[in-house]
């Protein structure tokens, strides 16, 4: 096995045991990095240079006896909406050319405090409006769409370009395309993570969190972001059975106009959770009918308020699917958002009141595996025509409107060999019990050979 095949936590041991150095761990990721990055176009921009003199630093501290934690000397990718001093922060777009960082966000300082290794700024749909990031090809097929936003962040770790990545989510972008390359993303609860110099889509959705190769991994990455914060355990999540744990699976909504062999995959592993002792308990989701027009009602104007002014003085920069999107928000009226932002508080209540009755809800993350690049719609069995992007939204959506954590880890695979992802949803600042229900699943099937696992890269073809 090589170094950059390795999950963060066996980095870590490997580390710890003198087995492995940062420089080794770096200069593998970095000639990963090389081997594929130009069929994959994860990057938008590799600082190789920055990247092994800190790997080098990071080196000397271990040598002298000065370890900063599991993440130390730990290669890692930001999405382009985080700032790095000195780093172009570009959100993907024309808009943002030339712009450079003149100090790090709250959590790229964590991260470095934390000993991990910046390689490099991963791409993002143009300012996280989008579910596909279309510069970026999926990780296990090169000729479907990444997924979004986060689509950069989550094809670096899928393929090996990084031991793991930060990406935002404003409506499923770090579970959206985790989910559809077969890798673990976390969205923390709303305000765990601190946004300070992130670059906003929608304010009142939008979160940071990890995506990482396995759950154990995840938790060691919330652990460094949420720092001092007044947070339950986000270490390491105990292994072992699920035995008092009730598991909430949804009779409506989530299992609606789903791929067969996705809703297969996730019932599967719903009933590997029982096996490990969780209660399931049928639970109803409640206002569905408002959670896309919500979803939507927030984000589009707060988006556009955002991009006023660049809006109108450097319209033709933005690329057209983004720019309609934003000239689109500036026709919602105030009272409309008011009502959205009713409908959401409305929203947060009834999920407070169901996740009193169960310790995590359990389902699908997306209703179908990676689409093709460039197909528009989607066709259910009902008749029903949807739009990819808004199917890609629509089961992800209500998490970030309850501001609950979610979780999303691979379950298998389909009949083409594409990733199926499960989202575990729990109470908010509920992380410890969410990553303890993962990282159960994710030990216990680790060797069952079902294709897409814990840690497991993809299979990068020629």
């Amino acid at each position: 096995m090589q170094p950059f095949e390795l999950s963060l936590a066996d980095a870590a041991r490997a580390m710890a045991a003198k087995e492995l150095s940062p420089v080794e761990l770096t200069d593998s990721v970095l000639d990963r990095i090389g081997a594929v990055e130009a069929r994959l176009q994860a990057y938008v921009g590799v600082a190789a240079e920055s990247a092994r003199s800190a790997a080098a630093k990071a080196e000397r501290e271990l040598a002298e006896g000065r370890s900063r934690g599991p993440l130390h000397g730990i290669p890692m990718g930001l999405k382009d909406l985080i700032d790095a001093e000195g780093m172009p922060t570009t959100a993907s777009s024309r808009v943002r050319e030339g712009h450079v960082a003149g100090r790090d966000s709250v959590v790229a300082a964590r991260l470095s405090e934390a000993g991990a290794v910046l390689l490099g700024k991963t791409h993002t749909h143009e300012f996280a409006y989008g579910l596909t990031t279309p510069q970026t090809r999926n990780a296990w097929d090169h000729s479907r769409v990444a997924g979004g936003s986060s689509g950069g962040s989550a094809v670096a770790v899928a393929a090996g370009e990084a031991t793991f990545a930060l990406g935002t989510d404003t409506g499923g972008s770090i579970r959206v395309p985790a989910a559809l390359n077969g890798v673990v993303g976390l969205k923390p609860t709303y305000d765990l993570v601190p946004r300070g110099g992130v670059t906003s889509l929608s304010w009142s959705l939008d979160h940071v969190g990890p995506l990482t190769r396995t759950v154990e991994d995840a938790s060691l990455v919330l652990a460094a972001l949420v720092g001092g914060a007044a947070a339950p355990d986000t270490g390491t999540p105990p292994e072992g059975d699920l035995t008092g744990l009730r598991v909430g699976v949804p009779r409506n909504y989530y299992f609606e106009r789903v791929d067969p062999e996705v809703e297969e995959g996730v019932r599967r592993a719903i009933g590997r959770l029982q096996e490990l002792g969780a209660e399931l308990v049928e639970v109803e989701i409640p206002f569905t009918r408002y959670i896309l027009p919500t979803q939507w009602g927030l984000m589009v104007p707060e988006a556009s308020a955002y991009h006023e002014r660049t809006l109108r003085s450097v319209p033709d920069l933005y690329a057209p699917d983004v720019r309609v999107l934003l000239e689109a928000g500036e026709l919602v009226s105030a009272g409309d958002y008011l009502r959205a932002q009713r409908a959401r508080t409305l929203m947060r209540e009834a999920w407070a009141k169901l996740l009193g009755s169960v310790d995590v809800i359990a389902a699908p993350t997306v209703p179908m595996t990676a689409a093709e690049a460039g197909r528009e719609s989607v066709e259910w069995a009902d008749g029903t025509v949807e739009a990819v992007s808004e199917s890609y939204v629509r089961l992800s959506a209500p998490a970030n409107i309850a501001g609950v954590p979610a979780l999303t880890l691979p379950v298998g695979q389909d009949d083409a060999g594409l990733p199926i992802g499960m989202q575990l949803m729990g109470r908010p600042h509920g992380e410890a019990t969410v990553l303890r229900v993962g990282r159960a699943y994710e030990v216990a099937t680790a060797d069952t050979g079902r294709g897409v696992g814990a840690g497991r890269l993809a299979p990068i073809a020629a």
